[in-house]
């Protein structure tokens, strides 16, 4: 049987430039009319069909998107929302978490199981890890189900837990401050731990600090949180939006430190309390050389590789406490404890909290948003002291010793 030939509508014609060409009109994805010209009309027949087939999978895709053509859609919404490095975050933990195992399924087809199953590496990895890929998948079916994209959202009922738990960094005890500090004197992180130790600044705001924010001069010196560091391709961007509306702040600061920064100041061709060698704020590997003057002396165990005939093999070498770098016998093991940027800001809010600071003062001068923060390090400060914990229990359930003779049957007190 002969296949039935394909009937080619009849268009009208438009001449341009002498040369006369069909014409027609379609809609495209967003609903504006749109020309197609051909010199035949079969030839336009067939750029109508592919036109209106490609129409036709946008507005499929935009009513049906795949998991990854959602996800990159939701980024692309949140890159006017957050910095530049925490989107660069998303977008890793999207694709490698997310994308990989979900990307090529419609949104409407997975399922809570699906999710669960996308999770089960990730059980392996960090808490921290584990909470954010949970926060972000579920931030992007959320907006799928307000945009009408979803019926069902199947993160309802997934749970938010997951994870090996982290190391939770203790704060440094004095003799642990004081070994740190006669370590790193004369050292380029000195400036970076006296104030972090003694005024509890965020890294962000210790590197972003210039000279107009430092008032040593005053009945009661203090520092002025203004300003924020950031990176963007390793390059530090400084700017006034802070973390938090209650980062804004003015923090009193110890004499020790005052004599800290007097010195700093005294010696500085910057308008920065931080700065490398041409005065500019520090780039985020700068920052790690010069945290690398602590790393280097602590005894925490350290990985190398060495080639045994021809192969990689992986040996471990523990420093000993008091001994030297063999190539380098300037450097000394000092430091038995491990030191993080973040634990100097944690060692000074334990500090003020152990001194008997009330938790607002504490939370004002953290600069902490939101109360929980700061009485969460309260209740470990306040109800880690055994002995203290003994006499709060004692008194609470302490009862007056009531003669037995003042008792009747019925365990009435008699007056």
């Amino acid at each position: 049987m002969a296949k039935k030939k394909t009937e080619v509508p009849k268009y009208g014609t438009i001449t341009l430039k002498g040369i006369q060409y069909y014409r027609t009109r379609i809609m495209d994805a967003d609903g504006k009319q749109v020309s197609l010209y051909a010199t035949t009309c079969e030839e336009l027949y067939k750029k109508q069909l592919e036109a209106q087939r490609q129409v036709d999978e946008i507005i499929f895709h935009r009513q049906h998107p795949t998991v990854a053509e959602y996800c990159e859609k939701w980024l692309l919404m949140q890159s006017a929302k957050v910095s530049a490095s925490t989107l660069r975050g998303y977008t890793a933990d999207m694709k490698n978490y997310i994308i990989k195992p979900l990307g090529e399924m419609y949104m409407e087809e997975v399922t809570a199981d699906d999710i669960r199953l996308a999770l089960v590496p990730l059980t392996k990895k960090s808490e921290g890890l584990y909470s954010t890929v949970n926060m972000l998948i579920k931030c992007v079916f959320y907006a799928a189900e307000r945009n009408q994209i979803l019926e069902h959202n199947p993160c309802v009922g997934i749970s938010g837990k997951g994870g090996k738990p982290g190391k939770k960094r203790e704060a440094l005890t004095d003799q642990q401050v004081a070994v740190l500090l006669d370590t790193v004197k004369g050292l380029p992180p000195y400036l970076f731990i006296m104030i972090g130790l003694y005024s509890g600044l965020r890294r962000e705001e210790i590197l972003a600090l210039q000279w107009d924010c430092v008032f040593l001069d005053e009945s009661t010196p203090y520092i002025s949180v203004r300003r924020a560091w950031r990176t963007e391709h390793n390059r530090p961007v400084i700017s006034t939006v802070l973390k938090t509306k209650a980062a804004k702040r003015d923090i009193p600061i110890p004499k020790c430190l005052v004599d800290c920064l007097r010195e700093a100041k005294d010696n500085s061709i910057s308008d920065y309390v931080i700065a490398d060698s041409k005065g500019e704020p520090l780039a985020a590997s700068q920052f790690q050389r010069v945290w690398q003057y602590v790393v280097v002396r602590s005894t925490k165990p350290r990985n190398y590789y060495k080639y045994v005939n021809g192969q990689s093999i992986k040996y471990t070498v523990t420093p000993t406490l008091g001994m030297t770098q063999k190539n380098q016998p300037k450097i000394k093991y000092t430091l038995d404890f491990d030191v993080t940027p973040h634990q100097l800001r944690h060692t000074y809010i334990t500090n003020l909290l152990y001194a008997g600071v009330d938790p607002k003062t504490v939370q004002y001068l953290a600069g902490h948003e939101n109360s929980k923060t700061t009485m969460d390090i309260y209740a470990k400060v306040k109800y880690n002291k055994p002995e203290e914990l003994f006499g709060v229990v004692n008194s609470a359930f302490h009862q007056t010793v009531i003669d037995c003779d003042a008792i009747d049957f019925r365990g009435y007190h008699i007056g």
